[in-house]
């Protein structure tokens, strides 16, 4: 099959576009990735007994001794 340069050249041109397309949603993936990881490392675990919302618990926090 004999094709033509020009055409060789447009196809070429093609899978370099696709290509660095690719590569461009991989990383952007990635830094969302990270960026997502990164929010839920700072926030803390709620302890467990801890109230995890703003309002103030009827409870309290503190373990109290067994009598």
């Amino acid at each position: 099959m004999n094709m033509h340069p020009v055409m060789l050249m447009m196809l070429a041109n093609q899978r370099q576009r696709e290509l660095i397309a690719e590569a461009d949603r991989h990383r952007l993936l990635s830094s969302a990735r990270e960026a997502r990881r990164a929010r839920k490392g700072r926030k803390a675990r709620a302890v467990r007994g801890q109230p995890t919302g703003n309002l103030a618990s009827c409870d309290p926090s503190a373990a109290v001794p067994a009598r």
